[in-house]
């Protein structure tokens, strides 16, 4: 996978790295997915609410509360990549 970016021989991770840097992979990736649904619940709630019915609009206020705490989990899931690749600043 990093073969393309990099040659073979210039650069190389190590096991323990890889599983690091899939870590920060990983984090990103939650983070972005549960940003757009997070958005997306916001928009549905206050939005345009009067489209959506009632129970529509419990789920999304529900699924907002429940979306933003997996974007903090995916922050948490960054962090620890990044610290185990040993960099200070996050």
């Amino acid at each position: 996978m990093y073969a393309q970016f990099f040659n073979s021989s210039d650069f190389s991770f190590t096991a323990n790295q890889a599983n690091y840097q899939n870590c920060i992979i990983g984090g990103n990736w939650l983070m972005l997915v549960s940003l757009l649904i997070t958005l997306a619940c916001l928009f549905i709630s206050y939005g345009v609410d009067q489209y959506f019915s009632i129970a529509s609009q419990v789920a999304a206020h529900i699924s907002t509360v429940l979306f933003a705490g997996l974007f903090k989990i995916g922050y948490v899931i960054r962090c620890v990549g990044v610290h185990g690749l040993g960099y200070k600043v996050f």
